[in-house]
């Protein structure tokens, strides 16, 4: 059964976010063979249309207003709402993110739809778009399908992969004209406190340090090594609550979820609530002195030392590789 998707296609500093292609790849396999509608809200993102129909999408529809300039959830639900009455799609994904899991029970709860939260992999089986999501923390999965009415979900970044770009696919932009009115809170001004670079939920590679790194100085070599290796510094709770480094970079339970191709965890011992945020990473090393720490239960590859010895000289190593490769 083909159906009509719409896909959010979410912007951060003038550019796409990589989950926005991921989003449409599922939005594919939600459409079985079916129209998939991108959807770009902001205030002048239409010239970024062009790249959501490069990565599969068929058209796209834009809905621009300077009030849109920031991400506030009422003017991004009257958008989002203007163009689902304009379209009466079957189906509607977003990333799974900050923006996603605020603007996605909004919208469900507008349409008195059903939502699955969190999805990491989507599939057609036996008639259904079945979807997989995890559940306790991530030691389990379950598996859902929707049985009526619109097929609506949030995907995890860096779980399904974006289809392959495609530069000479073109499609129609249109511009919809929304009143965005009765605005409950205005942004004023946004604060970054994240390190620079790459950014965390999308990253390919991550590093992360725990108490064991000691201070805040002691981020430096992880640091280092994450710029080697092209990839984000996270932290666990324990290094956050320590002054070690800002909330913003914690992964875990009460912090940011990350499915990288590979995580390298420095000093952190495994405490349950840090590995519901990173045990779905595709390859985990554990560097720890402790070599009963928990963290090597969930390791792929476990090193038992210091890790201010440990990681300077995986730093070398990867430099050796960069410089030969």
């Amino acid at each position: 059964m083909s159906r009509k998707v719409l896909v959010l296609g979410e912007v951060r500093e003038g550019s796409l976010r990589n989950v926005s292609f991921e989003a449409i790849a599922a939005g594919k396999t939600v459409a079985e063979g079916g129209e998939v509608v991108g959807v770009l809200v902001g205030q002048t993102v239409s010239a970024l249309g062009a790249e959501l129909i490069q990565y599969g999408a068929d058209r796209v529809v834009v809905v621009e207003d300077e009030k849109l300039t920031q991400y506030t959830s009422d003017g991004f639900s009257q958008a989002l709402l203007a163009v689902i009455d304009q379209e009466n799609p079957e189906g509607l994904v977003l990333g799974h993110t900050a923006l996603g899991k605020d603007l996605s029970p909004r919208i469900a709860g507008k349409l008195s739809s059903g939502l699955i939260s969190d999805a990491t992999a989507v599939e057609s089986a036996g008639g259904n778009i079945v979807f997989t999501r995890p559940i306790y923390s991530g030691k389990a999965f379950e598996k859902k399908i929707v049985t009526d009415g619109l097929i609506f979900a949030t995907v995890r970044p860096n779980n399904i992969a974006p289809l392959q770009k495609d530069e000479s696919k073109t499609g129609e932009v249109t511009s919809l004209s929304v009143e965005i009115k009765d605005l409950r809170a205005i942004i004023k001004e946004v604060v970054r406190k994240a390190s620079e670079g790459v950014d965390l939920s999308e990253a390919k590679v991550v590093i992360s340090g725990g108490r064991g790194v000691k201070s805040a100085e002691g981020f430096e070599p992880l640091k280092e090594l994450a710029q080697v290796l092209g990839g984000a510094v996270g932290a666990s709770r324990g290094a956050c609550d320590a002054d070690y480094c800002d909330y913003s970079l914690q992964i875990g339970q009460t912090g940011k979820v990350v499915t990288p191709d590979l995580y390298i965890a420095c000093g952190i011992s495994g405490a349950i609530q840090h590995l519901a945020g990173m045990s779905n990473s595709k390859v985990i090393v554990a560097i720890n002195k402790d070599p009963e720490a928990n963290i090597f239960k969930v390791a792929d590859y476990g090193i038992v030392g210091d890790l201010f010895e440990v990681v300077p000289l995986l730093t070398e190593e990867f430099k050796k590789l960069k410089v030969h490769s």
